[in-house]
């Protein structure tokens, strides 16, 4: 063991989670974002959720966005090119998933939505947002908590021309 390694907060040797993010359009091009049940600021994400040992990125992507949003009309655009990572802050780690991972590992999934809006419902068995709404993918950054903004800013990133290139 190095000198290095006992130096290192203890939260930083653990693994990051496997999981699975899902940006929707609907027919204007803008984004679901829910806002999250469990905080009192104003924080909005894209659903995302964690991947089962036995699903694919794309079972995972499309039971998540079920579970937490209630669609299921969608039609899969693309799933991005590499995972995508982010850190949790340290005084999270002992309140998320038991404690046992400091981040997690995403894959994202664009996705068309095909439905009607009734279709929606965040009502869900496990509630996580308590409002929605659609806004435009150059906003997202500056929706979400402070420490996945630079994951946030990647994912639009990696999609941005996809969605502009997008015929509705």
């Amino acid at each position: 063991m190095s000198v290095n390694d006992l130096l290192m907060p203890t939260y930083t040797k653990l693994p990051y989670r496997r999981g699975v993010g899902m940006m929707i359009l609907n027919e204007n091009k803008q984004v679901f974002v829910g806002k999250r049940i469990d905080t009192r600021v104003d924080i909005w994400q894209m659903p995302q959720g964690g991947i089962d040992e036995d699903e694919t990125i794309k079972e995972a992507a499309l039971r998540e966005l079920k579970e937490e949003t209630n669609i299921t009309s969608v039609q899969i655009i693309s799933v991005s090119r590499r995972w995508f990572y982010y850190d949790v802050p340290e005084f999270l780690i002992g309140k998320l998933w038991n404690g046992k991972y400091r981040g997690q590992k995403q894959k994202w999934v664009l996705f068309k939505f095909t439905g009607k809006e009734d279709e929606i419902n965040i009502n869900t068995a496990d509630a996580e947002f308590e409002e929605w709404k659609w806004v435009d993918i150059n906003s997202l950054p500056n929706l979400v908590i402070d420490f996945k903004k630079r994951l946030y800013i990647s994912i639009v990133d990696e999609f941005k021309m996809q969605v502009s290139d997008l015929k509705v």
